[in-house]
């Protein structure tokens, strides 16, 4: 498994999808035929890589985004801590966690020290070197998404990201970003789940595969 020695962002110079005013649902729809072949393939495999990776390593992976980005970081959580258990009692158990689900400590900071803090005070207290950091922003320029993931740097975590637009500040904090080429929000923001759907479908693949392996080989060498 390789440790990236520069980020991978992917983008292009014209983004697809930047019609602002809809007329129809098909009209709506029609976009996502431009920008399906321009979704950076290779550096979702790469993350899902890295995720996997990580989770041998029994590393912790921590999420966080803003709106509707704060409820794919909990539909991530969900589908990793949740949806790759099998039989109840895998070997290993994804630790994930996303920030956006404390409340009652988000707003503590944010009412005692700023909106900008909320995730990088709470990854003061649980990062470390080799976890993951796992950021999404429709324009990656969200401070408080900005300032978590200069935190987990600081501590050695790995950085990932789903964005949009050209990538915003976030690119240069990740060590892979997923830039969806579209400068419509709402398109963003639909293929951010699709992509977050296109890893959990291999990663619970990957460990289903490994499980499966391992109980053949203990029924085979108890016989």
């Amino acid at each position: 498994m390789k440790t990236p020695s520069h980020p991978f962002v992917a983008g292009t110079p014209s983004c697809a999808g930047t019609s602002s005013n809809i007329a129809s649902a098909r009209e709506y729809f029609e976009m996502y035929r431009d920008v399906v072949p321009l979704i950076p393939y290779s550096v979702v495999d790469e993350i899902i890589e890295e995720l996997l990776h990580r989770y041998e390593q029994g590393k912790a992976v921590f999420l966080f985004g803003n709106g509707g980005s704060a409820a794919l970081a909990s539909h991530i959580a969900c589908d990793l801590g949740k949806g790759t258990l099998f039989n109840g009692n895998p070997r290993t158990r994804f630790r994930v966690l996303a920030l956006t689900d404390n409340v009652p400590l988000m707003t503590a900071w944010a009412n005692d020290s700023s909106y900008e803090r909320i995730f990088a005070e709470q990854l003061q207290n649980l990062v470390s070197p080799g976890d993951v950091a796992f950021a999404i922003s429709g324009s990656g320029n969200s401070p408080n998404v900005l300032a978590g993931l200069q935190v987990s740097r600081a501590a050695g975590a790995v950085t990932v990201g789903l964005t949009g637009f050209q990538g915003g500040k976030m690119k240069t904090l990740c060590d892979y970003c997923v830039v969806v080429p579209s400068n419509n929000m709402q398109i963003i923001e639909d293929f951010h789940l699709s992509v977050a759907h296109a890893m959990f479908s291999v990663i619970r693949t990957r460990i289903s595969e490994a499980e499966h392996s391992g109980v053949l080989a203990r029924a085979s060498s108890s016989h």
